[in-house]
């Protein structure tokens, strides 16, 4: 009996434990102050923005060929059985560059020879029995029906040597195309044929690049045609000669892209090279032209696109606004603007897509004395910008 009485008290007394330990959490959690939530504070990259007018600056590398180049064959078929150049040979107009084996030609002339003395002696024949009948028949012993016939056989003899002659002088030239002969003064640029080889007529065997003029053949992005076709400041330096600036001029664009680089070939011609400007060499092209408007410039990267808009960031008191932009166009890894955001502004170039209206921004590596790289470019000579990697649109 004892034993369950004690028992009995002992839960009494957990019971009340229990109750008083609840009731001090509950206490304490009402005394305790509410956990402030962390202020968002978005890390950004910024450019401050200036104004100019663009340089579209261009620089592609290419190399110096020919303005004319010649694929020169043999205008008959045949063996060859020898070459008397090599590549890089000068040559002059006329000069042997190749020689068909000249047998089967020689032997076809010889034909054609025994033809037309045959021609001739049969026409001769024919020439004297006409002479003949006509004086008999003025002594009117013939019949002029005799006559008649005897001055068609005349003219039928006359026809036929006619056509053997003709047919000789036509071997005769077939023997002389036996020798490749070069056209033109200049340079070998290619060799496409060796002895022993039998070729048809037509066929390329010796590229023969013409003396004079030269050009520089570089490839165009797609991007940039419609653009470059309308600059006129076209300057082309070598990388023999760096310093050395020549004045060039776009001779040809094709209208096709190469199916293998896809880019568009263009001919840069140089009437007024230098003759230390040898084929082959590389060359770098430069485009450069000012447009007349002036223009921001800004880097892909800050452009935000809102539904049908195409926005900025613009940093105001450490928070940021959604600004509307026009765009007028691109200038290599850049945008150019025409309107909606005005020199001075802070504009943010990463981070973009994280920020929202009002939001409070820290601005990576603030310094108030940093420039954008519009303004920077501003100090820099073209050639120094196209170094920097081909740029279009280096602001002035």
């Amino acid at each position: 009996m004892a034993a369950l009485i004690n028992q009995g008290v002992i839960s009494n007394k957990w019971r009340r434990a229990v109750v008083l330990a609840a009731a001090g959490s509950i206490l304490l959690a009402g005394c305790s102050k509410p956990v402030e939530k962390a202020e968002d504070i978005r890390p950004v990259r910024v450019v401050r923005l200036a104004a100019g007018n663009i340089d579209v600056l261009a620089e592609f590398p290419g190399d110096v060929r020919a303005r004319v180049e010649s694929r020169l064959g043999f205008r008959v078929g045949g063996k060859i059985v020898m070459r008397k150049v090599d590549v890089g040979t000068l040559v002059k107009r006329g000069q042997v560059l190749m020689q068909l084996d000249p047998q089967d030609l020689q032997l076809a002339q010889a034909q054609a020879n025994a033809g037309l003395k045959a021609a001739e002696s049969n026409r001769d024949l024919a020439k004297a029995e006409m002479k003949r009948y006509q004086e008999l028949r003025e002594k009117n012993f013939v019949s002029q029906a005799v006559l008649d016939a005897k001055e068609t056989a005349f003219k039928a003899a006359q026809a036929s040597f006619d056509q053997a002659l003709a047919a000789y002088r036509n071997q005769s030239n077939q023997a002389g195309y036996a020798n490749l002969v070069s056209d033109v003064d200049g340079v070998v640029t290619g060799v496409d044929a060796e002895v022993g080889q039998v070729v048809v007529a037509g066929s390329p065997v010796v590229r023969v690049a013409q003396a004079g003029e030269k050009e520089i053949v570089i490839g165009i992005p797609e991007d940039k045609v419609d653009t470059l076709r309308r600059i006129t400041d076209v300057r082309v330096r070598t990388w023999a000669k760096p310093n050395e600036v020549i004045p060039g001029k776009l001779r040809e664009l094709s209208p096709v892209a190469d199916p293998a680089t896809r880019t568009y070939t263009a001919k840069i011609s140089i009437p007024n090279a230098s003759a230390d400007i040898k084929l082959g060499m590389t060359a770098y092209v430069t485009f450069a032209a000012k447009t007349q408007q002036a223009m921001i410039k800004l880097p892909l990267t800050a452009l935000f696109h809102d539904k049908a808009a195409t926005s900025v960031w613009a940093v105001e008191n450490g928070t940021v606004k959604l600004v509307p932009v026009q765009v007028a166009g691109t200038s290599g890894n850049d945008i150019l603007v025409a309107g909606g955001i005005a020199p001075g502004q802070t504009i943010v170039t990463a981070g973009v897509n994280l920020l929202k209206p009002g939001q409070k921004v820290k601005i990576l590596g603030d310094d108030p004395s940093a420039k954008s790289d519009t303004a920077v470019a501003a100090n820099s000579t073209p050639a120094q910008a196209a170094n920097a990697g081909s740029a279009i649109g280096v602001a002035k």
